[in-house]
């Protein structure tokens, strides 16, 4: 018999860029990209909404891309969440076991997991996700599975990932704007490391540094296990502002220079040359270089700095991986290896089929990390009914993606 096809879909809601990514699996088998689509973002600042209808109309935009290339309608999504208000803290929790002869079932994980969620929190903040550390059964530690176990008291240390309400609340509307529904959130750099990270790096201890638009996210792994997560207010686009500001030129011309000519490694000296419609500037490498390295320098310092908090500061074994928008920047892989004195590598996502070749770039890995996550929760997306021949755009003509009502009742 047949295995049931399954459609998951990845929503990395970014500052500065919405991406959608959508696969397809049959069974066990790898994932094939079959839709993307990307658009730029203006209701966000530093991760959390601040304008509910523009940071709609860019998931908007992003989720008709891919739809009219998946040739799928999106209902449902897997979404990223982002910004300092996310804070990870380590928690502990406690169970009886009814009887000594009982074995350890689902019932009682969830059981030990849930009272690890028990903790004081204010009233506007809330859990995003709970990820067991280690069980402690009967005083016995460093237990990874207790499932098939015997024993009367087990214990579980914990890592809780939580999130102001508001910002939640506001993201989750800009979603359902669109008539999509976030099945989950997830911080970025956890979806991230699920593209980025293998198992042995996650076992001997790693450090995965997300360099978006206008957030970094730190996910640190050791002995299998999260260990700790932060997310610094500084990113990429802090390149360009003080490009901006250092070359005297305009945020258009500082940006292009950061995508095509910033190097976080020295070069001879140089002209660099950017051309905006028919104007030809130029400037001086050796300008371009100092700006570009000074802000890489506070970015890893604040990395060093957060791993120094929790004793991992050139101790992980596996190393750095770096991922986001931010670690096209050539040569960054060794600016990163000098200033944290690990070694570093940039991640280049792989192994999918379809459109893959849209995707295998660094700025794409949460967005695939959600669409995999998305896959592992059963997500069924619908099909898009028969051989009509109906086209994505006469359903969202049809529907209009519940967003233009929703656009002119909140301007009015």
């Amino acid at each position: 018999m047949q295995e049931e096809a399954q459609y998951a879909v990845g929503l990395d809601v970014g500052t500065t860029m919405v991406r959608c990514v959508v696969g397809h699996a049959q069974g066990a088998n790898t994932p094939t990209i079959v839709g993307v689509g990307e658009a730029p973002n203006s209701g966000m600042r530093k991760g959390t909404v601040v304008n509910i209808v523009n940071t709609a109309q860019a998931i908007d935009k992003a989720l008709e891309a891919a739809e009219r290339m998946s040739g799928q309608q999106i209902n449902s999504a897997t979404v990223s969440i982002n910004g300092a208000h996310i804070v990870g803290m380590s928690s502990k929790g406690v169970i009886a076991i009814a009887t000594g002869s009982h074995e350890i079932d689902e019932h009682d994980v969830a059981r030990v997991e849930e009272a690890a969620t028990v903790m004081q929190l204010p009233a506007n903040r809330e859990i995003l996700q709970v990820t067991p550390r280690e069980f402690i059964l009967d005083g016995q530690d460093n237990i990874k599975d207790p499932l098939g176990m015997s024993g009367v008291r087990l214990e579980v240390d914990a890592h809780v990932i939580t999130a102001l309400s508001p910002h939640v609340k506001n993201l989750v509307k800009a979603c359902e704007m669109t008539q999509t529904t976030p099945r989950h959130l997830m911080l970025s750099g956890l979806a991230a490391s699920k593209i980025a990270l293998d198992r042995q790096l996650v076992e001997n201890g790693v450090v995965l540094i997300d360099l978006g638009g206008t957030t970094t996210n730190i996910v640190v792994y050791e002995e299998g296990e999260l260990q700790h997560v932060a997310i610094m207010p500084i990113g990429s686009v802090n390149i360009t502002n003080d490009l901006a500001i250092g070359l005297k030129t305009d945020l258009s011309i500082a940006e292009e220079i950061k995508l095509k000519h910033a190097t976080a490694t020295k070069r001879p000296s140089k002209t660099v040359e950017v051309t905006i419609g028919k104007e030809k500037m130029s400037f001086a490498s050796e300008d371009v270089d100092m700006i570009v390295e000074a802000r890489l320098e506070e970015i890893f310092e604040l990395v060093n700095k957060e791993l120094k908090s929790i004793g991992r500061a050139a101790k992980l074994p596996g190393g750095i991986v770096l991922s986001g928008g931010g670690a096209h920047i050539q040569g960054i892989a060794d600016f990163a290896k000098q200033a944290l004195q690990l070694p570093a590598r940039v991640i280049k996502p792989g192994s999918f089929g379809g459109v893959s070749d849209i995707v295998n770039n660094p700025a794409y890995a949460t967005a695939l990390g959600l669409m995999m996550s998305d896959l592992t929760q059963g997500s069924v997306q619908s099909p898009r009914g028969g051989a009509s021949g109906a086209g994505v755009m006469d359903v969202i003509g049809g529907l209009g993606r519940g967003l233009s009502g929703l656009l002119k009742r909140f301007k009015s």
